[in-house]
């Protein structure tokens, strides 16, 4: 598997399940039979975790046993046979029976992950690090996956959450993922949404929200539409934003809201009444006129990055590698707005030089040539951000690295290998570089000052 180019995530399962397996049959002889103290947490983790946890297992073990049977036909439960697409219903309980085994499997793989989550968490506060872990709420679940089967009341599987166009995804966006109905969260005392928070805060000291907007509306297309025939559907953001806090406050975990994009003035007001940070990036981070927001310009309750993993690298931003690479999947609406994204990029090339002249923090004479790139490039401009006012500042491993190529290209599925490029060197020799070391030392001082 480490020698593919992209992450084979159907080999990496091929490879660990038969171990995974093996392992839980050791546990199961071991401790299940001997009813031994690791037995006796894993049923405590079981009962804890409730109807929500039975149900993904069971679905789990369905999909394991109907899928080998015809891989093409069973890729998920909406293709199930019909008496197994109820999770309540008889064919599903008899399953459980007959299969019981294989369902604690399920569960007893859930119970293994949640306690490596727990340990990291631990020992990352122990090694003085007050946040810990960084974890990330995602916008929806997949349509064909245990959420939706087990909650079937609560989503609408003939829509899709997107985005309309912005300056991201140019035509817009339709990640195929079904919305939850708000009336159905309200009818549920907004159950569904408070479980996935709580679960999602078990083993984190901050939670990213992504596409908070989310909470307040969301672009519905209908399924067979393009993502520009959509339309917004509005959801209840105080009912939300209060269920959110009182998660927040439990479980001693800060809220991040990726607020990129095109976000009402509501969902502003919100966030800044319920103390939910904000997500700068430093490329959106822009005057009127095209001036980039000096350090201190930057507001305090925020978390502040170069960029993230729906835009360029900074060395792919600097070089024009993203505008090249959408001009090959055709991701332009036209010649006139390709053209001037072109001319806009060198424009920003050139006003983010200025800002760094104006800080202090020229590269190194002969680096920042029109579209040369170097590490003292990167180093001037992530120092940039150190020096913000922002509470929270995040370098990205790609750009500590000096990669090129971006993980994920908002408006595309199959036209780009999306989530699967690999980092191009481990974490040791990633951190231990002398360049990595003296950015470090610097952001230090910076954050320190």
């Amino acid at each position: 598997m480490r020698a593919t180019v992209q992450v084979d995530y159907p080999g990496v399962a091929r490879a660990k399940l038969p171990v995974l397996r093996a392992l839980y049959e050791h546990f199961r002889h071991e401790h299940l039979e001997r009813s031994t103290d690791r037995a006796r947490a894993f049923r405590n983790f079981q009962a804890e975790r409730g109807e929500p946890l039975r149900r993904h297992a069971l679905h789990d073990a369905i999909d394991a046993w109907l899928r080998p049977q015809e891989p093409d036909r069973f890729w998920g439960w909406p293709a199930w046979p019909a008496e197994l697409r109820d999770p309540a219903g008889v064919a599903a309980a008899a399953f459980e029976e007959r299969h019981r085994v294989e369902v604690d499997f399920h569960a007893w793989l859930q119970w293994v992950a949640d306690g490596q989550l727990g340990a990291v968490q631990e020992l990352a506060c122990s090694l003085g690090m007050p946040i810990g872990l960084y974890g990330d709420y995602a916008v929806g679940v997949n349509p064909a996956g245990s959420e939706t089967w087990s909650d079937q009341q609560v989503y609408r599987m003939g829509a899709g959450v997107g985005a309309p166009p912005d300056p991201l995804a140019l035509k817009g966006q339709d990640w195929g993922i079904p919305p939850q109905d708000p009336h159905a969260l309200a009818a549920a005392r907004y159950r569904p949404f408070r479980d996935l928070i709580a679960a999602n805060m078990r083993h984190f000291g901050a939670l990213r929200l992504d596409h908070v907007m989310a909470l307040f509306r969301q672009w519905w297309v209908p399924v067979g539409r393009g993502a520009t025939e959509g339309g917004y559907v509005h959801y209840p953001l105080e009912d939300l934003m209060s269920v959110l806090a009182l998660e927040s406050a439990q479980h001693r975990c800060m809220v991040v809201g990726e607020d990129l994009g095109t976000v009402p003035d509501e969902m502003r007001h919100a966030m800044a009444e319920f103390a939910v940070y904000s997500y700068k990036v430093l490329l959106f981070e822009k005057h009127a006129d095209g001036r980039f927001r000096r350090p201190g310009e930057y507001v305090r309750r925020a978390i502040a990055t170069v960029t993230t993993h729906d835009l360029p690298t900074l060395r792919g931003y600097w070089a024009g590698r993203d505008l090249e690479l959408r001009d090959r999947l055709h991701l332009f609406p036209g010649d006139d707005i390709r053209r001037h994204v072109y001319d806009e990029r060198v424009r920003d090339r050139a006003q983010l030089l200025a800002a760094l002249h104006d800080a202090g923090l020229d590269p190194a004479p002969g680096d920042a040539a029109e579209q040369g790139f170097s590490e003292s490039v990167a180093h001037a401009v992530q120092l940039y951000l150190a020096r913000s006012a922002a509470g929270l500042v995040v370098l990205q491993i790609e750009d500590l690295l000096g990669m090129s190529d971006p993980v994920n290209v908002p408006g595309t599925s199959d036209e780009h290998a999306n989530w699967q490029r690999k980092v191009s060197a481990n974490v040791d020799e990633a951190l231990g570089r002398e360049a990595v070391l003296r950015l470090f030392a610097d952001v230090r001082r910076a954050r320190a000052s």
